[in-house]
Order: C-alpha cells, then structure tokens, then sequence
C-alpha cells in the first residue's frame, strides 16, 4: 500500500492520502481521544504522541500536529494509516458518520441561503478539501454568511485570508445581500 503525503497551508496539519475511500462523502473531525473512540483509525492515529487532531474526508486524512517534529511523527501516522487499512476494520464502529450541526437562517432568506449553499459547495468546498479541510455552511443572519471550518482550516495561519478575501469576496459577489463571512465554532 502507498500513501502519498501533501503539505496543506496549516504547517502544523498533514494530508495522508491512502489511495482508497476515506468517508466517501461528507466529513468528520476528531479532536480528543474520546471522540476518537468511535473511529478506530482515528483512534490509532492519537495513539501516536503529539497528535492534537483528526480529520477525515472524502479520499483522505488530515494529521494535526502539537509541537512535535513531523520528522519524527510522519512515519508513526503512515503506518497507523497503514496498519488500518490493512486490518480490514471499519471507519467507524457504529458505522454511521455524525450529523451536522443545525442550521439556522430565516424562511425569507431561503433563496438566498440556497445560492449562498450552492457556491460553497461547487467553488469553496472542492478547493478546501485540495488543502486538506473542509468548509460547511452553518448560518445566515442580517447579511452575515457563518461557516464551520475544520480539518486544516481549522487553526490555520491563512484562514483568516481565505475568509475575508476568498469565500466573502466570492459570495459577496454572486449574492448582494451578503454583508461579510464569519466562522463559527463548530
């Protein structure tokens, strides 16, 4: 089994991609051992010492690392990634991925949360998932697009830039009523 590795804008976050499925669709990140306990990749993978967290998506995984070397930690994790797939184990063990926070937004702003929902996920979210994240629409409120930003997004140096210039200038450009874009906290 190969398994590439790309960096992603967050130096402290990795992107392991094992050449198979992952999640298939959506995502999933861990960010302790206890919410680890369900995945038994995710679970091996903060067996290895400064992982700080997990996230899985389509066809890859995304390591997050405390002040530990990535010399040292890289190949700890390819061999959990490995030692998983090789196992046969499930992603998850209760086979079933967590739904998604509840959304909130006004009936009269459906349309527009429509457009605003179909533009991060044909343009952000593909882009996102390039750089070993992912970005979810959680709200809209009085002109404020609010966004669930995880995996490498999450703590990232430039998510910041990739909100203020990249997301908000693209929405506020196909949709005027968009004021600004602000994340939440998950």
């Amino acid at each position: 089994m190969f398994i590439q590795t790309e960096a992603t804008p967050n130096p402290a976050t990795l992107k392991f991609l094992p050449g198979r499925n992952v999640l298939g669709q959506g995502a999933m990140e861990f960010l302790d051992r206890d919410a680890a306990a369900r995945s038994p990749l995710a679970a091996r993978l903060f067996e290895v010492p400064g992982i700080t967290a997990v996230f899985f998506g389509s066809d890859f995984v995304a390591v997050t690392k405390g002040e530990n070397d990535w010399l040292h930690l890289k190949p700890a994790v390819l061999g959990a990634i490995m030692e998983h797939y090789m196992s046969g184990e499930p992603l998850l063990s209760d086979g079933e991925a967590a739904a998604d926070a509840d959304e909130f937004f006004s009936e009269a702003d459906a349309e527009t949360v429509a457009i605003i929902k179909d533009l991060i996920e044909t343009r952000v979210r593909p882009a996102v998932a390039n750089d070993g994240g992912d970005i979810t629409f959680r709200g809209f409120k009085e002109g404020i697009v609010y966004l669930d930003m995880r995996g490498a997004c999450s703590g990232c140096p430039s998510s910041t830039a990739t909100l203020k210039h990249g997301i908000q200038n693209l929405l506020r450009h196909f949709v005027p009523d968009v004021i600004e874009v602000r994340p939440t906290n998950g």
